[in-house]
């Protein structure tokens, strides 16, 4: 039957080998995260995710939400028990500042422990998953007023925080929204519109539920100049920070949809809300930019997580499941038939899962410490480096990373066969929640073209050429080592299809600013690939350098030897394919007129 094991080891060999905390002793922040430390918070939350969180993913999934007559939602059976453990085990607290009553612990830890949650139970970890992101988003923008009254309940977990930006008309195009923000008297704002697809927008599993709210305020300038952000409480919160009554907010409807059942993701009415601004006056965006990178990174982990919980249990069908002999004989003779790991097809597609999720989930811890380092490094060239990377690869690690997670999760139902399109085994089930991390929080595309329209060109390309020059060390440095010159070896190529592709779009996308459209997807997976390809450099390297040194694990580091080369030899190919794709321009793609779309009759 389903199970879950969170990857406690390999999550300290990246923390060790590719993050080095050990080597971070020193910067501010990082000192509390000692050896024994991050082991404990690693296996703890492993174990709260697999014995408390895991057994209520089907549960909510086969459940899910209702909305009550009162306009209240229950949740699933088990969840509020759940949350109540989440946060009395002080899980919400990991990163935030001590100041508020968190623990400052580095953001990287923080993810890390995020995939555990996530991997064990998606919808469940979303209750409070964007909290964070909102509690960012008041601290940096919000008056000392708001952070003293309503961060520290956040930070403990006894209020959740939510996102509200999308609106029936309008998606990506937040200029369109039509959300009104009316000035009163006594310096806050009435919030009258609807927003729709806000996960965990309502649910009693948390004393009060802190809205993000994008509206605009009158005479706003159109478009996403004009756009403003609001908080506002579900309950109205005194002086001495009791609840008081309800806000004018409500949960519509709940949406019915393909996957995460076990969150409630509301259609939210403000009917005069009372809320208050977090910043300037038609900066909202700009403000919950920052609640939406970080709530991206998110989506990059749930990415990962997917692809983990569902190759896990890929691998353990393949162990069990007999079915036909190995191509060179049986392997088994005494055994009617040898196991589905005989077959190189299989083999294929769990190679693939590992290769995909051990480098992913080193790449977004590799993130994760650029998020601390711009903030913690010493000095501000170091730190403005960190943003420089981080903002560069924070649309990969959503986008490639969720498409990549999504392709695991279809490629583990395939090992089951006609059992993974069963519900009692679970993986459909990860293929319908891994489906959605695709789509929100800015689709693919949208990352894509973030990539390529902003991220790119920014500061004179500043980012992308030092990636070129970071890539470009740890490829001379594993060119030196016989034992992983092949794989860098590999990487240089790919990265040689990336700096072409880099290159043809400054030629041509001036020109035409279609070639750039047309190229961004393409172009974000090549990055990806090499991104990917860097982390798996650096695990093989660290493994060998271990090997070398007559390490106990062997095993474990000869698996990640062979993963690295298989990522060299059967993934970072493609790198040149997709360079060709970009190369072709956007002339075909963009030719028809839209009625030639439509099947002839």
């Amino acid at each position: 039957m389903p199970s879950y094991t969170a990857p406690v080891a390999d999550t300290l060999f990246v923390l060790d080998e590719i993050v080095g905390l050990d080597r971070l002793a020193n910067v501010p922040g990082f000192a509390a995260a000692s050896s024994d430390i991050v082991q404990a918070v690693l296996e703890e939350g492993g174990k709260f995710a697999a014995e408390v969180l895991y057994p209520l993913n089907a549960v909510g999934d086969q459940i899910g939400c209702t909305r009550n007559e009162d306009g209240t939602v229950t949740v699933p059976p088990g969840f509020k028990e759940a949350f109540d453990q989440f946060v009395a085990g002080g899980w919400t607290t990991l990163h935030a500042p001590e100041a508020f009553g968190g623990q400052d612990l580095p953001m990287v830890l923080a993810i890390a422990v995020e995939e555990f949650f996530t991997a064990a139970n998606h919808a469940f970890n979303m209750y409070h998953g964007l909290t964070g992101a909102a509690v960012s988003a008041i601290l940096a923008k919000g008056s000392e007023e708001l952070q003293q009254k309503y961060v520290p309940n956040m930070v403990a977990g006894t209020w959740c925080g939510t996102m509200n930006l999308t609106e029936p008309h309008c998606g990506t195009d937040l200029g369109l929204i039509k959300s009104r923000a009316e000035p009163q008297a006594d310096g806050s704002y009435r919030i009258t519109g609807t927003k729709i697809f806000i996960s965990g927008g309502e649910h009693s599993m948390a004393e009060n539920i802190i809205h993000l709210v994008l509206a605009k305020t009158p005479g706003a300038p159109a478009g996403s100049k004009g756009i403003s952000l609001f908080l506002v409480p579900k309950f109205m919160v005194g002086e001495d920070g009791t609840l008081g009554a309800h806000n004018a907010v409500s949960c519509g409807s709940i949406e019915h949809k393909m996957g995460i059942h076990g969150n409630a993701t509301c259609v939210m009415n403000y009917d005069g809300a009372t809320g208050w601004m977090i910043g300037e006056e038609n900066k909202g965006l700009a403000a919950m930019f920052i609640m939406m990178n970080q709530a991206r990174l998110g989506v990059g982990v749930q990415g990962l997580a997917q692809a983990e919980v569902a190759y896990q249990q890929a691998v353990r069908y393949a162990m069990d499941r007999r079915q036909g002999r190995a191509l060179t004989g049986p392997a088994e003779p005494d055994q009617p038939a040898d196991t589905l790991f005989v077959h190189p097809d299989v083999r294929r597609m769990l190679m693939e899962g590992k290769a995909l999720t051990e480098g992913l989930r080193a790449l977004l811890l590799w993130g994760a410490l650029q998020v601390d380092l711009a903030k913690l490094a010493p000095t501000e060239e170091e730190r403005q480096a960190a943003d420089d990377l981080i903002s560069l690869l924070t649309p990969v690690i959503k986008g490639y990373g969720t498409d990549k997670g999504f392709d695991v999760a279809v490629l583990a139902q395939q090992v089951f066969g006609g059992h993974g399109y069963i519900q009692e085994w679970g993986v459909e089930q990860n293929v319908r929640d891994a489906r959605i991390a695709m789509i929100y929080e800015g689709t693919n595309g949208v990352q894509a073209m973030d990539l390529v329209g902003r991220k790119l060109p920014k500061d004179g390309g500043r980012a992308i050429q030092a990636f070129f020059r970071i890539v470009g060390e740890d490829v001379a440095a594993g060119k030196a080592v016989p034992e992983t010159a092949a794989i860098a070896e590999a990487l240089e190529k790919a990265n040689q299809q990336l700096q072409a592709a880099t290159m043809w779009l400054m030629q041509n996308a001036m020109t035409n600013p279609n070639n750039a459209g047309a190229a961004a997807y393409a172009y974000m997976h090549i990055m990806g690939i090499v991104s990917v390809g860097l982390m798996w450099l650096r695990m093989a390297r660290a493994a060998q350098a271990k090997i070398a040194a007559g390490a106990e694990n062997g095993d474990y580091l000869n698996a990640k030897l062979v993963t690295a080369r298989y990522f060299a030899e059967r993934i970072m190919p493609e790198a040149g394919a997709l360079r060709r794709k970009i190369e072709g321009g956007a002339e075909a793609l963009m030719a028809l007129p839209p009625e030639a779309f439509l099947t002839a009759a």
